[in-house]
């Protein structure tokens, strides 16, 4: 109904996105971090939005990539950030070239989840880690979420800490699941070749 990744929706909402949303969990997303075994110096916020995931994060060069030219602009005129229009299926970035992907309460919009977890760990350098923060769809919370979303015509789709686990390690990224509930955390490291 929203269309492709639900991007018209958020086009629609960006102006009030971050008043009706909580900010994002600094502490989960910094101990996903923490797994890589290089230092991050850039990092790519995938389906960042407004921007509310890295401004939780401190430190590196980040630079939002959305598909919601509407969240885009949000990124760009309020927190001052860089942002990049893009598809998370086929990121406008070089092989290996940052150091950290952060995907934050996004990943269930996408269309094709697995060419994002594929072209995450493309864009990272070895040792890099790819920090996934959703809901999980077999939590009380998560089932209730689940059916909100497609009850307002989302094309949702949610996927649990333990499948998501494993969609990294085929995608060549050394897979841990940093915390659970409600909100999840998947911390994915590049393997070195």
């Amino acid at each position: 109904m929203h269309g492709l990744g639900d991007v018209r929706f958020f086009d629609l909402t960006a102006p009030l996105y971050d008043r009706v949303m909580p900010p994002a969990n600094g502490e989960a997303l910094a101990a996903g971090l923490d797994h890589a075994t290089r230092p991050i110096d850039r990092l790519l916020d995938v389906g960042g939005g407004s921007g509310r995931a890295a401004a939780a994060l401190a430190g590196p060069e980040i630079a939002v990539v959305d598909a919601s030219l509407g969240m885009l602009a949000r990124a760009r005129d309020d927190r001052e950030l860089s942002g990049v229009a893009g598809d998370a299926g086929r990121l406008p970035f070089r092989d290996e070239m940052v150091d950290a992907v952060t995907i934050v309460d996004a990943f269930h919009h996408l269309p094709d989840q697995e060419a994002a977890i594929r072209e995450a760990a493309r864009v990272l350098a070895p040792g890099g880690a790819l920090v996934l923060r959703e809901f999980d769809p077999e939590h009380p919370l998560g089932r209730v979420l689940v059916a909100a979303e497609h009850a307002i015509g989302m094309a949702s789709r949610f996927r649990t800490p333990a499948d998501l686990a494993r969609a990294f390690d085929d995608a060549g990224l050394d897979p841990r699941i940093v915390d659970r509930g409600f909100g999840y955390t998947v911390a994915g490291v590049k393997r070195e070749e």
